[in-house]
């Protein structure tokens, strides 16, 4: 079966011969638990095997610091104290990046932990030396657009009904998709979606990036960290339903590449634009 990363490939190399610009930026979107970590890493490694100069980093890695998440909560909405949804990353932080990876010299790639629940000390961030030929920028909402108002006006779940009743966190999300965001992912010169087959399996592939996790650490001798039981799992991806099911929606129509996954996140159909 052929892997999602050798379909990027076979879909990237063409369009690297006509780029007129450096680096050329591919964006990988796809939810929670899709692959997206796994088929950048291998396409990384089928290109830098063609001897093309490869920077990767992830949407995740721009996360605001957890005190600026805490201040945004207090001015804005609570919600917004928890990372994921757009309004909770260092765009500008992101723009920089792109442009320092075209230029020559030794560039710091930003690293968030995720156990810590903020940004690694700067001098633990990672180095990319530049210039580079392709970066690869994958996240859960890379490449997403906002939806029209009155989409926003009925709750998707329990979280919005209950927690952002008057639309304020909603609003906020989709108010930053339209301004910064946009900037931020028109730098994008080719954009693959990795499509689950539904928001239901979000839930069961954030429960096995969890496990997947704990045996990580617990494998390099570290302390089993606490896992999120199912009940704090449902509540977690309530926070990136509504994007998810909008890009779901939406997105196949115009990106690049669009590769169907099944439950077992095999690929099982190709789109392109």
């Amino acid at each position: 079966m052929t892997s999602t990363a050798a379909i990027v490939a076979e879909h990237l190399l063409p369009r690297l011969k006509d780029a007129v610009r450096r680096p050329f930026v591919l964006g990988l979107c796809g939810a929670q638990g899709s692959g997206k970590t796994w088929t950048t890493r291998s396409l990384r490694h089928l290109l830098e095997a063609k001897g093309i100069r490869v920077a990767a980093f992830s949407l995740d890695d721009l996360y605001l610091a957890r005190a600026r998440r805490e201040a945004l909560a207090r001015a804005v909405h609570p919600l917004l104290a928890v990372r994921g949804v757009p309004g909770t990353h260092d765009v500008e932080l992101g723009l920089a990046l792109f442009g320092a990876l075209g230029q020559s010299g030794r560039v710091q790639v930003p690293a968030f932990d995720k156990a810590c629940d903020d940004l690694f000390p700067r001098e633990a961030w990672p180095f990319a030396d530049a210039p580079v030929d392709v970066v690869l920028f994958e996240g859960w909402c890379v490449g997403a657009v906002p939806q029209d108002e009155a989409a926003l006006a009925s709750p998707v779940n329990r979280l919005e009904r209950e927690d952002d009743p008057d639309m304020i966190w909603r609003r906020h999300v989709n108010a930053c998709l339209a301004g910064p965001y946009a900037a931020l992912f028109a730098r994008i010169d080719m954009l693959v979606l990795l499509a689950a087959p539904g928001f239901g399996v979000v839930s069961r592939w954030r429960r096995q990036q969890e496990e997947t996790l704990r045996r990580s650490i617990t494998q390099k001798g570290g302390e089993a960290p606490a896992l999120m039981d199912r009940a704090a799992i449902e509540r977690f991806v309530m926070f990136y339903e509504r994007l998810t099911r909008h890009i779901l929606a939406e997105m196949p129509s115009r990106a690049d590449l669009t590769i169907a996954l099944d439950v077992h996140r095999n690929p099982v159909s190709v789109r392109t634009a």
